[in-house]
């Protein structure tokens, strides 16, 4: 997508004609707008970093701190980097800069952590998953995207969520898939260590395996559940994860 900027020939327009256009046009008409290269949030990433390490907490620092925001780095994030960045380029200019990322993110920081996790994501939460309920401890939720050819669904979980051990049976082919598309999770197989889940990571299920997965104890997750074509398929529901051996995963 390109960036249309216009604030150099709004500002110094008739004063400095040409830095105006270069302004508008090369920096932000083309250098900005090369997404081929790094997308505008990586783009927003790095002029961040750039600007507090010179200590240019100004006017147009608060600017591409919004620009970041609208890009889509969270409130979250922006804490996390600024911190990073602070052991590089110095302990004053990360708190001058935190000062206008506060301001920034204010909103963000009112939201309930349901309203932020739908931000970090392009598919519904949905409603609450009622008919399992009994299957899950904590609270689930529920959005069918599918119905067709395969089925699909979001589920999402709130922090410290999981679903009971639980296996997909079938008398050919069946299983899941499971597609994680926001937040942090977790996901394990009888007998195996539990696998941390992050978005963009794929779990494969076959028939037969007893697993379970949910939330981080401090963060919401979604994934979507592919159910695998298979005969005579349907799904066994066993013990739940107890307090003790969830609250170990680290």
């Amino acid at each position: 997508m390109a960036v249309k900027q216009t604030a150099g020939r709004d500002t110094l327009g008739e004063f400095a004609p040409k830095f105006a256009q270069l302004n508008d046009d090369v920096l932000f008409g083309e250098v900005w707008s090369r997404e081929a290269a790094l997308s505008l949030r990586d783009r927003s990433l790095v002029t961040v970093v750039a600007l507090m390490s010179q200590g240019l907490v100004d006017s147009s620092f608060q600017y591409h701190l919004a620009a970041a925001r609208q890009n889509g780095i969270t409130r979250q994030e922006i804490a996390e980097i600024l911190t990073h960045a602070a052991f590089y380029a110095g302990w004053p200019k990360a708190w001058a800069a935190f000062r206008l990322a506060k301001e920034v993110w204010a909103e963000d920081g009112a939201e309930d952590g349901k309203a932020q996790h739908q931000r970090e994501m392009v598919f519904p939460i949905g409603a609450p998953n009622d008919g399992f309920a009994r299957y899950f401890v904590g609270r689930s939720y529920l959005q069918p995207l599918s119905t067709g050819q395969v089925g699909v669904c979001n589920v999402t979980f709130e922090p410290g969520c999981r679903n009971n051990w639980h296996i997909q049976r079938a008398r050919q082919g069946g299983g899941q898939v499971l597609l994680c598309v926001a937040g942090r999770g977790w996901y394990q197989e009888w007998g195996q260590a539990a696998r941390e889940l992050h978005p963009g990571d794929v779990v494969n299920i076959p028939a037969g395996v007893k697993h379970w997965h949910g939330a981080a104890a401090d963060s919401w997750f979604s994934h979507l559940a592919l159910e695998v074509p298979g005969e005579d398929c349907s799904n066994e529901w066993l013990e739940a994860v107890p307090d003790e051996v969830y609250g170990k995963l680290r």
